[in-house]
């Protein structure tokens, strides 16, 4: 979820309806907040969903935006982070949000960036960042001129978030298969059944949706293992 989701999320709704988790944005270029992300956590975790914030990448420095990101979210509620041990206290899985931007100023992030980013991210946070990327851009900017061997390895320390919104992804590499599956947003999904793959959730009519590649216990496991535990 982003600020473009203007209506206000019936996350008490979405838990009963078996939704797990929430990853929603916490920031984009250039170094701006979103500013639903402080509301939204809270009423997701109120909810009892688990919670991730990802940041939409750009040309800029990467230290500087993973900084930037970091900040936003320790600084989002910090009551949450102080005290207690990590299986006590909420945690945030981290994501980098690696698409192509054309809407946004900043220009797009490289792939050299998108390294330095998650680097600095393993660097303050001790976690690496899932990386978010459709299919066919994943494939076109880790395979292109500009990226290397080297470049490959580094970010291959991410877990995968992957969008197709016709088929389930296959060209995962250098990844062996995906973490999360976004299969559906803006309401385009070409799936079927649709009562395998809904296009909506509560009150959200056109969601982005998504699987994990396991079962409930472990995406809860893996929520725990690869979120990151701010210590106030």
């Amino acid at each position: 979820m982003s600020h473009y989701d203007l209506t206000r999320p019936d996350f008490v709704g979405m838990a009963n309806q078996g939704i797990v988790g929430i990853i929603h944005e916490a920031t984009y270029p250039r170094l701006q907040r979103d500013a639903r992300y402080d509301e939204r956590q809270r009423a997701a975790l109120d909810a009892g969903l688990l919670w991730g914030a990802y940041h939409f990448g750009d040309a800029t420095n990467p230290i500087r935006q993973a900084d930037h990101f970091l900040n936003t979210i320790e600084s989002a509620r910090p009551s949450l982070w102080k005290g207690g041990s990590e299986e006590r206290r909420p945690g945030v899985l981290l994501v980098l949000d690696f698409e192509k931007n054309g809407h946004y100023p900043g220009g797009t992030m490289s792939v050299a960036h998108a390294v330095a980013f998650v680097e600095r991210i393993k660097e303050r946070t001790g976690k690496y960042p899932g990386l978010y990327c459709s299919e066919y851009r994943l494939r076109q900017m880790l395979y292109g001129a500009s990226a290397t061997s080297t470049h490959r390895r580094k970010l291959l320390n991410c877990w995968l978030w992957i969008a197709n919104y016709h088929a389930e992804p296959r060209n995962t590499a250098p990844w062996s298969s995906w973490h999360l599956w976004q299969y559906t947003g803006d309401g385009k999904c070409d799936l079927r059944p649709r009562s395998l793959y809904p296009k909506s959730i509560a009150n959200v009519r056109k969601a982005e949706r998504n699987i994990f590649r396991g079962d409930n216990i472990a995406l809860q496991t893996f929520w725990r293992e690869n979120a990151w535990y701010p210590s106030g």
